[in-house]
């Protein structure tokens, strides 16, 4: 005789718990006690019981499962904030569907205009992807709330850092410490097709030198792809003409800090005694190196977004969900003084 297959019911009996507790704790979703999370864990364990997500969705209208979609995943900033999504959305019982566009248009539409509308999503998390109001209206209407990551979204939350500020204070803490001779290395053109980020750190750092009276030459602003071997190519051309060196460079991301800083050594340079180099992101190897930065964390800014779409999936069935005014919130920042930075070399 076939063995009976337990259910859920079975897990409560087992557990001394109601149906609809062990419901939470297995599906990790409401509010349930660790103690008794861990009964109705090993008494599913016992009785070999898995909860049916997909029953789950038929009787909730959800589907536990939430889209991501990132420009790419082999970038160390898009990867940690990916990987704080799928902490947070691991602990609430929910699946994440990862898409990259690559920077690829096609890849884009077929993402935006297809995949996303499926049924099988409960929620959006676009990460530097600059919708359209068009875009976001048609996630909206069929009850699929949007979160933005990394710039205001008509019509959706969403978190951001001040980029612009950042990338203006980073100048002046090089400013500050007497700095004259600065020079920048932001991203290229191609990478500005969303909340034009390049355009926007380039525009902190020349009003921070505008500001402060401080001229440059031309050649003193450069650009490069966001990763240490294109700066590491970019600083080495800056810095290894016969002309006057700049004394200070800021970075307009830790990757592209850390290219500087190894081709300052190639030439023989002292960082800081010779130039000083500062970056923006909070990379974990900042330490490593040394590097002064503006920490913006992106693992925090994941979870953060994570918590703020489940918050507002807890609150109803899709349909019943309670309107409000679209958010955007700018997500602290913190700077970080290593020794990358000092006065600059005497003349």
């Amino acid at each position: 005789m076939d063995k009976k297959v337990a259910g859920i019911k079975d897990v409560a009996e087992l557990s001394g718990l109601s149906i609809a507790t062990v419901s939470r704790a297995l599906g990790g979703k409401g509010s349930v006690s660790p103690k008794s999370r861990k009964l109705a864990q090993d008494a599913a364990a016992e009785l070999g019981f898995v909860l049916s997500y997909a029953a789950s969705s038929l009787a909730s209208g959800r589907n536990h499962n939430v889209g991501v979609v990132v420009p790419a995943v082999n970038r160390w900033f898009f990867s940690s904030l990916v990987d704080g999504i799928s902490s947070e959305l691991i602990e609430a019982g929910y699946d994440l569907t990862l898409y990259t566009t690559s920077q690829n248009e096609s890849h884009r539409a077929t993402i935006l205009t297809d995949f996303l509308l499926r049924k099988r999503l409960d929620a959006v998390i676009a990460v530097s992807l600059e919708l359209t109001e068009s875009e976001i209206q048609q996630l909206l209407a069929i009850h699929r709330p949007v979160m933005g990551v990394g710039g205001a979204l008509p019509g959706a939350d969403s978190i951001r850092v001040d980029d612009f500020q950042l990338a203006k204070m980073a100048t002046e803490h090089l400013i500050g410490l007497g700095h004259t001779r600065i020079a920048h290395i932001g991203g290229a053109n191609e990478y500005d097709a969303d909340f034009k980020l390049p355009r926007t750190r380039r525009s902190g750092f020349e009003v921070a030198m505008q500001e402060a009276k401080i001229s440059y030459p031309a050649e003193w602003l450069q650009t490069s792809d966001f990763t240490v071997n294109g700066a590491f190519a970019t600083a080495k051309s800056l810095l290894g003409t016969g002309r006057t060196r700049p004394t200070a460079i800021f970075a307009a991301s830790d990757e592209m800090a850390f290219g500087t800083i190894m081709a300052a050594y190639d030439f023989g340079l002292r960082v800081p005694e010779d130039l000083s180099v500062i970056g923006i992101d909070g990379h974990e190897l900042g330490e490593v190196f040394g590097l002064t930065t503006f920490d913006q964390n992106p693992r925090g800014q994941g979870a953060h977004a994570a918590r703020r779409i489940l918050a507002h999936l807890e609150q109803k069935s899709p349909s019943e969900r309670v309107q409000h005014e679209p958010y955007a919130e700018e997500f602290p920042t913190r700077l970080v003084v290593r020794h990358s930075t000092a006065v600059p070399p005497a003349p």
